[in-house]
């Protein structure tokens, strides 16, 4: 015994054949209801006529095809119009009459190919059919009944076909959606990848070349490669970590994990200060759970402003200055123009790029470039609250 609440899931796992069947049934059993009979469609002026031994084939013929309405459209119409034609030319006009304008909207809505030659043939179909009919009857129904009819059933084909076009408009936005959240995704992923692997590989480089000129001092040399090795680490852990959250079986909470843990600014700093940058740290206020992703976006744009500062300005004095209020984070590091020259790549302006929009996104605002005193300052009020 199937339950109720797993019905429909069950139901929509049987063929689409099956699904259809039961309109087919239904109207070929109201068909014989004593109640309905001779109150079916009637096209042209003969008489009803009572059931008799053929009827059962004639009204099969024109109501089981249905069970194929969306598999086989073209061949259910061709059924059904061929028991309806018998149907009337037999004078039965029963329910199963309906059938046809069924047929007519399912082979709209569903029909693939050859679309307009199985309009022309079924519309060339009807006039022998409505010539035998004027001609049987007592020429009580005139040439507009005729009209009138073929065009409700013109109506129904019509009907079928705007809801194909529905439809495919759907498919489309959907497709569209599709393409736009995955190109959004990678444009995430890559805005992560550079935050975690620039900044990290930027610092190796620096203490790197640092290195080569302590051979004489054995202590600082090994302090230089400590650095280096705890640098790489951090960067397998936050590659890690970002490879987690890109896993779909990764937990269920999307939000919280990306949020960096309180003291990484400072970490950060600290990182930054090993790979030879003075750099002056003020942090004003505490971060809270209410911030969202405010937090990580603070986080990168510190990280990717500290990252800039050892690529183009080495050993030049840096400040840092993050402050935490209830509504905003506002985030502001500015470097000296002045410095050693370093052997790191040069930019691709992916870094600031991805920052200006990562602010946009959460309704903040974001600066970057020269100010008067000479400094290469980056600005940014991100507001809080704002989901991750």
């Amino acid at each position: 015994m199937i339950s109720p609440r797993r019905a429909p899931g069950w139901w929509h796992r049987l063929d689409v054949t099956v699904r259809d069947l039961p309109l087919g049934l239904l109207l070929l059993a109201g068909s014989f209801l004593p109640a309905l009979h001779g109150n079916g469609t009637q096209v042209g002026d003969l008489p009803t006529r009572p059931f008799d031994a053929l009827t059962i084939a004639v009204l099969g013929l024109e109501c089981l095809p249905l069970a194929g309405r969306r598999r086989w459209p073209a061949l259910s119409l061709a059924l059904v119009s061929l028991g309806f034609a018998v149907d009337q030319l037999r004078g039965y006009h029963s329910v199963a009459g309906t059938a046809l304008p069924l047929a007519l909207i399912s082979t709209g809505a569903h029909l693939e190919r050859h679309r307009r030659a199985t309009a022309l043939v079924f519309s060339a179909a009807y006039v022998p059919l409505a010539v035998a009919l004027y001609r049987l009857g007592s020429g009580g129904e005139t040439a507009s009944g005729f009209v009138t009819f073929y065009l409700v059933l013109v109506l129904a084909w019509g009907i079928g076909a705007w809801l194909r076009s529905t439809r495919a408009a759907e498919a489309e936005r959907r497709r569209r959606v599709a393409e736009d959240t995955r190109a959004a995704e990678r444009a995430r992923i890559a805005r992560e990848l550079h935050d975690v692997v620039t900044h990290h590989v930027t610092a190796m480089v620096v203490q790197a070349e640092a290195a080569r000129y302590l051979t004489a001092a054995p202590d600082r040399l090994d302090r230089t490669l400590t650095a280096v090795t705890d640098t790489g680490r951090r960067a397998i852990s936050d590659l890690r970590h970002l490879l987690d959250l890109l896993n779909p079986d990764h937990g269920t909470d999307t939000g919280g994990g990306r949020t960096p843990p309180a003291g990484r600014l400072l970490t950060l700093v600290e990182q930054t200060r090993r790979a030879g940058q003075p750099v002056e740290f003020t942090e004003e206020g505490t971060p809270t759970p209410s911030a969202g992703s405010a937090d990580l976006v603070a986080y990168r744009v510190v990280q990717e402003s500290l990252t800039n500062a050892l690529k183009y300005a080495h050993g030049s004095r840096t400040s840092v200055r993050v402050r935490h209020g209830e509504k905003e984070i506002t985030v502001e590091v500015g470097t000296d123009g002045s410095g050693h020259a370093t052997a790191s790549p040069g930019g691709s302006g992916r870094g600031l790029a991805g920052l200006r929009e990562r602010v946009a996104v959460l309704g903040g605002e974001f600066s970057a470039g020269p100010a008067d005193d000479g400094r290469f300052v980056v600005r940014a009020r991100i507001p809080a609250g704002s989901p991750a």
